[in-house]
Formats: C-alpha cells, structure tokens, sequence
C-alpha cells in the first residue's frame, strides 16, 4: 500500500555554553528555527527529570508498560487529524484533499500501529517471556542461513496491507534456538538500570522521531529526550499533547534547538546513548567534529568526540532495479505508479523513497516504462518541498545538464538513454518541478547523484548489464553495493513467471542476499515495510561508526529480534485494489484516516470501513 554538502556548523546560539569539535550536527540538517528553542536551563531539567525516572520505568513490569501504552491510544486518535494539517501545510496540500491520504499513510497510521503492537508485545512477554512468533516463522533456508517470517502475524493484516510478506534474515551463525533466546534482550535481565536515551530527530513531518522514541522506551528500556528542530515545533506541539501519559510520569521530554541544542545534549553526562534520526554528516558531526581535516584525522584514529553508545537511522541513495522481462502493460502501469508515488511522497524527502532507477541495457520496455512514469508525474501538480534544502540540492544536481524533451525518452533500447534533464509540471514560488535525469551510466566517475540524497523530487536513470535477466542482476547487485551511498532500503521489480526458471530464481535470491542494503522490497516500495512495523527498520550492520553510510541499528521490529542483517519484503507485481499510496487514489486521505482508526481499534467493523473506502478508490 503502499553529496551536496551540507552548511558548516552554526555559531553557537546564545545562552549556550561554546561547543568544541565535539559534534553540532550541520545547520541545514535541522533547518532554519522558525520556533523558540528550548533554554539550556530547561534542557538540564528535562533531563534531570527523566533521570529521576529512569530506573522506576526500566523495572515497570511489562503488563504496566502494555496498559501504559495502550493509554495513549485515544490521545494520538485525537491528534491525528491535526498531525496531518500540520504535514499538510509544510508541503501547501488541502488537508481536505485526497493528496493529504500520504501524510495520514506516513504518519498517523504507522504511529498507532507502532503503540498498539509494542502493546501486544509486551503482553507476551509477561505471558511467556518473549513476543511470539508463528508456529513456523523460524526456517533453515538451504544454504544453512536462519530466516524469520515476520509479517503477516494476524488475519486482519492480509486485509489492511494486501498479500505482503516480510521476514527477517539473521547473520550468519545465527541458530534458530539462538534467535529464540535472543529476542526482547532487555527484559531478560533481571535487574535492569535503564538510563536517559537522546533521540535527534531533525525536521520531520511524519512523526519518524516518535516512533524512534517508543523503540528505545519500550524495546530498549530507556526514558527518552526527543529533541526536534524548531521547524518542526507545530508537530512537536500536538504530539507532547497527544502523549501525555508519557509526559506527565517524567517518561518523555519533547526540546527543541538547533545544531548546538544537539550537540549540548548529546555530550550531557546524564545521557547514557543517543539515536540520530537525519543525515551521515550530522551524525559524523557528532561523533568526529565537524567536517573538514580534523574530522578525517579523527576518523582516521579513531579518537571518537562522543564516547556513548550511538544508533542511527540515516539516509541514503535508494535504488529501484527493474529485472528485464516482458511485462504486461497493466503490471507495468502499477509499477511506474509506485515509482511515482515514491518521487512525489514528501518531495523525496524521505530517505527510502526512490532515487535511482536502474534499468537493464538494452530493456525493450524502457520507452513504454519511461512514457507511463511521464505520465503519472504530470498528472500531480508539483509541490513545496518539505525539505528546506531542496531549491539549493535541485540547482546543484541539474547544473550543466541540458533540458531533455519528454520524446527524447523514447528511443531505441538498443541505444543508451541521451544525458539531459526531463522537467515535469510547472512550479509555482517555492515549488519545484519533478525531474528525471537521465543517461547516466554505471561507470560514471564522481557522479554526484550517486552520492547525494536529492530530497527535491528528483529520479536519475541509470543503465547497467545487459537484457539477460541474470547477468543483470548480477551487475546490478554490484552496481548498487559500490556505486551508490548509503545502505538503507532498495527494491527490485521481478516478474514472478522469471522466477520460473532456476537460473533467475537463483540470481533474484542471490542478490537479495547480496545487496548491502537493510531493507529490500520485491515489487513494492521500501515504505511498505515501514507501515507495516513489525519488521525490523534500519540499515545494513556492515556499516561503522567510522563508514556510518545508513546508520547502525534497527528499530520498529516489535518482535525484538537480534541478530537481524536485512528484512526483505515480497509482493504481487499488482494488487486489487488500487493501493490508497497511489496518486491517482481519490479516497486515500479516507481511506488513511480509517486506517488510522483502525489501528488504534482493530475491529473487524473498523476493518471493514478501511477496505470499503479503498475499494471506491
């Protein structure tokens, strides 16, 4: 259902005592304060009184932490609707309009599904000792490696999410009595201290930091400090509300500041880790100082500016590949509609959205593919960009391209895609045009596209390989794991009748396996496991805190694995019905509001509501 570089560090704001190299995350990260900043003074009560109640909720039993959550459930129903004007207006979208449907689908949705399945959870877990699995969700694949079915886990997901499939791949070594053991790590300890966890959320108009914050309270046993740029304070306003029990027991505290505000709290002795939500080069600022010489010497030694535990959810350049076959105009449709869905949902602005289509060389169906994704962007009118580096990432990832007409795309597959820049839709003040850059090639050295998270509604389009399914595959893999930067989530386009023969089905898993990404969607977008929850969300664990690419760690995952490596995700190569997610959906801002209703209420009544409305889509 659904690297341009960032400014230097800002001088340190007034009232704040001077921060060394030790780690202001770069302004444009954060963005220009449009709301107060909260004082130090305020910032070292605020983490006094988690401190206070730290160790008190890290031993709360987890019946307590279930109804506690479950509490909020009315108070986030009650914010949802004003959670999406508040995204809405970022973006200059009626709220009204069946536009707003991605702002409920990223953000409302998603949250209290997040509450509802921590809660569930946490039921388990005083029942038997650990969240449960599926009678068969744990499988030995062939080659010894341990998978986990981990979505669908209820009936009503089948209805709610169509025939999506996730499950997690664990690391190499990993038993499946291991896995077993290892799930909900910190409510096997007996005595647990707990502590004051920083979440860095950066601006945001989904709520991601939030669902950030549940993890680290209620998977990872810490109070939580959720510091928000002041460009997000609307946000952060009506869900300090919404989230009053929390609140008022000295659980959660919303700050808000900049780039000092951030590094002030991440270097406060009372803060025992920190999860960064944004981009690498905030979080290298962090750990290393800011860029320049003395960060690369740093980096180099290994002489780390923050000595707490750090996690990380980044960005990253995400690849669509699309598997050469023959594919019916319908299923090809679909699939151009999702890509557009992903260019346009928040004007790319978040990480996992496409940004890269990878196509086969000599692909008979690239003008077909290229017209009807032509045709899906005209039909949006273009957008403010949410993020407010946007104009400045479009004008440099443009710059000394020449202008492509539309029927330029319609070449021959025989020969490459000629370089130019496909503008779509006329822009109004403030807004930008989606674009498509194209002919683009693998072997393209110190291609800026390959490096840098565009985040202003812009796809390139680049050719590797060959027509023949596997060798493509195969250069695609490589492709992806050396060329572009960041390993967060990718997805493939396969058809399901290639897999028919051994020899692609065996290069479809290989590259599942291969590619060095911690999220991998089969004929769907990444996004589909982040709204689903249960699987686990983060990047790939080959990453360190010296090559951070995507970040460390996962989050979501309400089942508490360890040891996870990737989720991959599998899905039709078309649905019925149409997914809310897609821009030609007339009812998605009901149907996500429904869903937001449902997950706060899973009835079957609710259930039905939700299906209805996507059906009149």
């Amino acid at each position: 259902m659904l690297p341009v570089p960032d400014v230097a560090a800002a001088a340190p704001a007034p009232g704040f005592p001077p921060v060394s190299d030790a780690a202001a995350a770069p302004a444009a990260d954060l963005g220009a304060p449009l709301g107060p900043e909260t004082p130090p003074v305020e910032l070292d009560r605020a983490l006094s009184e988690l401190g206070e109640a730290a160790l008190g909720f890290a031993r709360m039993p987890p019946r307590e932490k279930a109804s506690l959550l479950r509490s909020l459930l009315p108070g986030l129903l009650v914010a949802a609707r004003p959670h999406v004007e508040a995204s809405c207006a970022v973006m200059g979208i009626d709220p009204g309009s069946a536009a707003s449907g991605a702002a409920w689908l990223a953000g409302p949705w998603p949250t209290l599904s997040h509450v509802r399945l921590l809660a569930e959870a946490l039921d388990d877990i005083a029942a038997r000792g650990r969240p449960r699995l599926g009678r068969d969700a744990l499988r030995a694949r062939a080659d010894g490696r341990v998978e986990v079915e981990v979505f669908p886990t209820r009936l009503r997901d089948g209805a709610l999410h169509g025939p999506v499939r996730a499950r997690a791949l664990m690391l190499p070594g990993a038993t499946p009595a291991g896995v077993r053991e290892g799930q909900a790590r910190f409510y096997q300890q007996r005595d647990p201290e707990g502590g004051v966890a920083l979440v860095l959320g950066a601006d945001d108009v989904a709520g991601v930091p939030l669902r950030d914050a549940l993890h680290k309270l209620f998977v990872d046993g810490r109070v939580v400090a959720l510091a928000m740029s002041p460009r997000s304070a609307p946000l952060g306003a009506i869900l300090e509300r919404a989230l009053a029990p929390l609140v008022s027991r000295g659980l959660l505290r919303f700050v808000y500041g900049g780039a000092d505000a951030g590094a002030y709290l991440a270097r406060h002795p009372a803060v025992a880790e920190v999860h960064v939500a944004g981009s690498a080069a905030a979080h290298d600022a962090l750990v290393w100082g800011p860029s320049g010489p003395s960060q690369a010497l740093r980096r180099a030694s290994g002489e780390r500016l923050l000595d707490r535990p750090i996690s990380s959810t980044l960005g990253g350049v995400t690849p669509v590949v699309v598997t050469p076959w023959l594919y019916g105009e319908d299923e090809l449709w679909f699939q151009a509609r999702l890509l557009a869905r992903q260019i346009v949902s928040n004007a790319s602005l978040a990480g996992h959205e496409a940004q890269v289509l990878v196509l086969p060389r000599g692909f008979v169906q690239r003008a077909l593919l290229l017209r009807m994704l032509h045709r899906a962007l005209a039909a949006v009118p273009p957008r403010r960009p949410a993020h407010p580096e946007a104009g400045a990432r479009h004008a440099a990832l443009t710059a000394g391209r020449a202008p492509l007409e539309r029927e330029r795309l319609d070449g021959s597959a025989d020969v490459p895609l000629p370089r130019g820049v496909v503008r779509i839709g006329e822009p109004g003040p403030g807004e930008l045009p989606w674009t498509l850059i194209t002919g683009l090639s693998g072997s393209d050295a110190d291609e800026p596209l390959f490096s840098t998270e565009p985040r202003c509604g812009l796809l390139s389009i680049v050719e590797v390989g060959s027509s023949d399914p596997v060798e493509f595959l195969d250069a695609a893999t490589r492709f992806c794991n050396d060329r572009l930067h960041g390993t967060l989530s990718a997805s493939i386009v396969a058809h399901p009748i290639s897999e028919e023969d051994p020899a692609v089905a065996a290069a479809l898993d290989r590259a599942l396996l291969e590619l060095r990404y911690g999220v991998i969607a089969v004929n769907q977008a990444p996004a589909a496991a982040h709204a689903a929850v249960v699987p686990p969300w983060g990047a790939h664990p080959s990453a360190t805190l010296a090559d951070i690419q995507s970040g460390l760690g996962f989050v979501h995952n309400t089942a508490m694995l360890g040891q996870v490596e990737k989720t991959i995700l599998r899905a039709p190569l078309t649905t019925f019905p149409r997914p809310p997610g897609f821009l030609d959906h007339r009812r998605s801002h009901v149907v996500g509001e429904r869903l937001a209703a449902c997950a706060a209420d899973p009835r079957w009544g609710n259930v039905a509501r939700a299906v209805s409305a996507a059906l009149r889509g």
